[in-house]
């Protein structure tokens, strides 16, 4: 049966200020800041039936590489009432998180902090599929296509939903390397990306031998799950990275600097050549393991020589994966290179776990009515300005602002959680016209380069008329 089409949500001239297209961290960031601003008419779809981050990654004791200060709200807005800070209030957890005197939370509570704030926040419209955005030069709005899933992620129903703006929080995909897709997508072979670990957790305990792709910090949070729940002088586990060494996250003070507005803006300014180069050679401030975790990993191995003998882990980096294949019906064959020794051997394996990372969703299939109007640079990906907006023909008078698919325009901020309220407060202030949110002129002690950035123009700050008190009023 073809689904029925959904009753307007509200008069078709009366269009939305904002269709939020996709709803994890970023666009749920959005979302909180633009609730309390009264002239904003927003709408938020998301396919999913709920707030859903890295299920498969909740591992416990799993922390976030940014303090809890990078929640969504609160370094645009420290009195937001969807900060991490109020739902620990609304959860009577303020003492016990003030005691534990933790900077970083863990991944599992801020997923839960989540979807504290979306199942609070009105606007937000879970188990809706956005299908085709177009833009309607006769009304000058944007025209939105979307499908309501039922329960089963069936379609129920078909509505469409007039826009002056859009802002597209599409979120990143699983990364699987070439040579692995063929058995990734085969039924019943044991090779999965991390962002399904937990799923698989238990079965994959109890094969024989286990190997683990990728040297970042889902690669060492699985190694280390995996590590501490097998028996000592039977491990059996492979942790193999393409990188040259199991590299410690870039986290000094000076170096987090790179996580700010200021860099940020100057990462903007450059070259589009300057840039591409940059983005490859920064992989460690954003790619590599945070320290704890590396601590943690040697000394679960230096524990298990305490009796003699060294744990059957083997740990090598520098190693890529030419191609794999299937050996019988259970086991895999991977066929590897090493980049230093032009060395190459086999490894057979029960199962494999691909720590292989995450790339930004194409914007290709939901943009492709907006194509003619696109403008692309040297390699074909569009072109996003300082304030988060695609480059649009001039005829298109609406805007569509990006999170998180900016990184070849604004750097390695583009997926940091830390940068999440400023960017939402930038867009917000940009589309308003206002400064709902002042946001500061300086950020970083830093100065990247020679010649003076663009500064945030400081907030307008009207000044407050006094009324004289006369008697008898």
């Amino acid at each position: 049966m073809s689904p029925t089409p959904l009753p307007p949500p509200h008069e078709s001239d009366a269009p939305r200020d904002l269709v939020g297209i996709g709803i994890g961290p970023f666009n749920l960031s959005l979302a909180a800041l633009a609730h309390p601003l009264p002239e904003l008419d927003s709408v938020f779809y998301e396919q999913r039936p709920g707030f859903d981050w890295h299920p498969g990654l909740l591992i416990d004791g799993a922390t976030l590489q940014v303090p809890f200060l990078a929640d969504l709200v609160t370094l645009a807005d420290p009195a937001s009432p969807w900060s991490f800070l109020n739902y620990l209030k609304d959860r009577d957890r303020l003492f016990p998180f003030y005691f534990a005197e933790r900077f970083h939370m863990q991944r599992a509570e801020y997923d839960a902090y989540c979807r504290w704030v979306a199942g609070r926040l009105p606007g937000l419209h879970f188990g809706h599929q956005v299908d085709a955005v177009r833009w309607n030069p006769e009304r000058t709005l944007f025209e939105v296509d979307f499908t309501q899933l039922d329960s089963e992620g069936e379609a129920e129903a078909l509505g469409r939903t007039y826009t002056r703006n859009i802002v597209l929080g599409v979120g990143t995909a699983p990364h699987i390397p070439e040579p692995l897709k063929p058995l990734v997508d085969a039924p019943g072979v044991p090779v999965i990306h991390a962002a399904d670990y937990l799923a698989h957790r238990e079965s994959f305990l109890t094969a024989e031998h286990i190997t683990v792709i990728g040297a970042g910090q889902s690669g060492a949070e699985v190694f280390l799950d995996l590590l501490r729940n097998r028996p000592a002088g039977r491990e059996k586990i492979h942790w193999l990275a393409r990188t040259e060494a199991f590299a410690p996250m870039e986290y000094s003070k000076l170096g987090l600097e790179h996580f700010t507005p200021d860099y940020t803006r100057y990462f903007h300014a450059l070259t589009e050549p300057v840039r591409d180069r940059l983005v490859a050679a920064q992989w460690q401030l954003h790619k590599g393991i945070d320290a704890d975790t590396i601590a943690a990993i040697h000394d679960e191995l230096y524990r298990r020589t305490l009796h003699g003998g060294w744990p059957d882990a083997v740990l090598t980096p520098a190693v890529t994966v030419r191609t794999a294949g299937r050996v019988a019906t259970t086991k895999v064959e991977l066929h590897l290179e090493h980049g230093q020794q032009s060395a190459r051997t086999r490894l057979v394996t029960d199962a494999v776990v691909l720590a292989t990372g995450y790339r930004e969703r194409p914007l290709g299939q939901i943009l492709a009515g907006l194509d003619p109007y696109l403008r692309r640079d040297s390699a074909e990906r569009p072109r996003i300005d300082d304030q988060f907006r695609l480059a649009l023909d001039p005829a298109v008078t609406g805007r569509v602002y990006v999170q998180n698919a900016e990184l070849h325009t604004h750097g390695v901020g583009a997926p940091d959680l830390g940068l999440a309220a400023w960017r939402s407060a930038t867009i917000l202030n940009s589309l308003t016209g206002k400064d709902p949110y002042p946001l500061p002129r300086r950020t970083a002690f830093t100065t990247f380069g020679l010649e003076p950035q663009s500064q945030v123009p400081p907030a307008r700050h009207t000044a407050q008329t006094l009324t004289p008190l006369v008697d008898g009023r």
